[in-house]
């Protein structure tokens, strides 16, 4: 197979992953703020959006110990996503769309 195949190959399994880890997130974010008092409809009945931000960073998050290990899984799930960004950095300077191996 080529290398430049083998970059789309690996680059879907990447896009894969990454999304995978951040619906995950957003689902462990839902978990934690319905744990903290935090209303998840609207008043349009329509669901409200996961605040990820505010609650990685421990913002009106409630403060027991199990609402605390979710918080940490879910800061678990962004972190494994930046590393993937940064694996995928070195990635695409070790191989780019369509690079040959050198010779040798």
């Amino acid at each position: 197979m080529q290398w430049g195949v083998w970059f789309y190959v690996v680059a879907g399994f990447w896009g894969v992953a990454v999304v995978a880890n951040l619906i995950q997130a957003a689902t462990i974010c839902y978990q934690i703020e319905a744990r903290s008092g935090r209303p998840m409809m609207r008043s349009s009945g329509l669901p409200g959006y996961a605040n990820i931000i505010p609650v990685a960073f421990n913002v009106r998050v409630a403060q027991d110990d199990e609402t605390q290990a979710l918080r940490w899984q879910m800061n678990k799930r962004l972190l494994i996503i930046l590393g993937g960004f940064v694996a995928f950095y070195f990635f695409t300077m070790l191989v780019g769309p369509g690079a040959e191996p050198a010779a040798g």
